[in-house]
């Protein structure tokens, strides 16, 4: 087993990538964006993902990119003031921590870079996999040893080699949208979050000031395509019409902004994560969604374990792979439902959460 298809270039699939060449296998990598996907949230790596960035000789280079969060604070519809805080943001957590903020698209651009030697099939898409056969959109039927599927909570694999999403996916009540705009606010390595009975979300500056990620979300369920963008825009427009602060401004920006991305606040749980040749990493088979604040470095943590598993021994990789990864998700999962219900997780419960994998040394 050392040809191993990855499908999705974000976070989990260049990990794996580099973990992968550097065991030896060959690797490809199929995206359906044209490139490197820019855009995204800030996101987190925390605990033995840490260590899993520490051992890839990425550390340095991962701090570099922290979006330096001096605090936050809250504000009503009218834009005044709540509550305030220098010593935790809502998108990072705890200031004084060791963990690690930056912006999705940026570390998506580090890992890619780390990963030598592999090959990358972007604007192509899996359409079929058969055993070891597998055929692409464009690209020519090709055999792996591997395929790996870390292609996102909408994953074409899961679907392909398991069966349709509905079986899989659980929403949480919550949906949300982030895009890059101008930094309209001015704001100085801070974030500013408004809350509506409805409709709600924030700003936070970004890469050094020069721009900020804008939040905005809303309850309910909704059924919309996830490839519609334009259809998304006009959604997001409907439900903040009237919502007050300065979100006409935010949706002005949001028309124009060249990564807007738009989904539910879903998990997916399945009761195995492989079946026959093929295996799912991060959100493709165990996505916790934002509300965990965990999706980055599980899948960070999961590509480490699996690439170590398959060098090991092929035969066991898939079952020792769950065996070591699956309490710490489900942990994590769990996490993120008592944070819909209160708002967020004492800070000791969270760090025990965060903390509750040793890190396997291969």
């Amino acid at each position: 087993m050392r040809n191993v298809l990855i499908s999705g270039a974000s976070i989990g699939g260049p990990a794996l990538a580099h973990w992968l060449r550097k065991l030896g296998f060959d690797v490809t990598v199929v995206e359906r964006y044209r490139g490197m996907r820019p855009g995204g949230q800030a996101i987190d790596v925390r605990g033995p993902a840490l260590e899993v960035v520490e051992r890839m000789g990425l550390g340095d280079q991962l701090r570099s990119f922290s979006t330096d969060m001096r605090g936050m604070n809250v504000v009503d519809a009218d834009g005044n003031e709540l509550f305030s805080s220098t010593t935790h943001t809502l998108s990072g957590g705890d200031l004084s921590s060791p963990d690690v903020e930056l912006l999705r698209d940026d570390l998506a651009t580090m890992l890619f870079d780390a990963a030598e030697g592999v090959e990358y099939l972007f604007d192509d898409s899996i359409t079929s996999i058969d055993g070891t056969r597998v055929t692409f959109e464009k690209a020519e039927p090709r055999d792996f040893d591997v395929i790996v599927g870390a292609d996102g909570l909408h994953s074409n694999v899961r679907r392909l080699a398991f069966g349709p999403e509905k079986d899989f996916i659980s929403h949480l009540g919550l949906n949300l949208a982030v895009f890059t705009a101008p930094n309209f606010l001015g704001l100085d390595h801070w974030q500013t979050f408004q809350q509506g009975d409805v409709v709600g979300g924030g700003i936070m500056s970004a890469r050094s000031n020069t721009e900020c990620r804008v939040y905005m979300g809303f309850n309910g369920e909704v059924d919309f395509d996830y490839r519609d963008v334009d259809a998304q825009r006009a959604l997001l427009a409907e439900k903040f019409e009237g919502a007050g602060w300065v979100w006409p401004t935010a949706v002005k920006h949001m028309w124009e902004a060249p990564d807007f991305h738009f989904d539910s606040m879903s998990q997916i749980r399945m009761e195995s994560w492989s079946t026959g040749h093929v295996v799912l990493l991060g959100d493709a088979g165990y996505c916790g969604s934002p509300l965990s604040g965990q999706g980055t470095s599980m899948a960070l943590v999961g590509a480490y374990v699996l690439a170590h598993e398959l060098a090991a021994n092929p035969s066991t990789a898939f079952a020792r792979y769950e065996e070591i990864l699956r309490p710490y998700v489900l942990a994590n999962q769990e996490m993120a439902l008592k944070n819909q219900i209160n708002g967020g997780a004492p800070t000791e419960e969270f760090a025990a959460v965060v903390n509750s994998l040793s890190l396997p040394s291969y």
